[in-house]
């Protein structure tokens, strides 16, 4: 199945009607990408949910080992992992109650997105959520 996004119009949709960002894979490096979208996005009123095995703690939000383990309601799964690791996220992701998967500038996988897809997400891969929040979100 080919990697096809929603129109803009349903991306913007999205972005309205969300809050809470699952953000897989955000360090707490200030130097990383993950790390400056997510504070971009943090200051644009939206709730960043940090999944990172390996922090405690990004931009003051407790972070979680997996998403099986966040406690808190998610609206968009957002994804800075390498794309090979995208199977194992969705499958993850299908095991919450969000319904938006998001994967970062760069990452993309088709065997992730068909699951998705399978499962009636809405299925973003290959774009910056802040890019296409500051063209879409005026």
């Amino acid at each position: 199945m080919a990697i096809e996004n929603p129109s803009n119009e349903k991306v913007k949709q999205v972005l309205q009607e969300s809050k809470n960002l699952a953000v897989v894979g955000l360090s707490d490096n200030p130097n990383r990408t993950s790390y400056q979208v997510s504070k971009i996005m943090q200051d644009k009123g939206y709730h960043i949910i940090p999944v990172n095995p390996m922090v405690d703690e990004v931009l003051g939000q407790k972070s979680y080992a997996s998403l099986k383990d966040v406690d808190e309601p998610i609206d968009i799964i957002n994804v800075f992992r390498r794309s090979e690791y995208l199977p194992a996220i969705a499958e993850e992701a299908a095991g919450t109650k969000a319904n938006v998967f998001w994967a970062q500038l760069g990452i993309e996988n088709e065997e992730a997105y068909a699951y998705l897809k399978d499962r009636d997400f809405t299925v973003i891969m290959d774009t910056c959520i802040k890019v296409a929040h500051s063209m879409l979100i005026k």
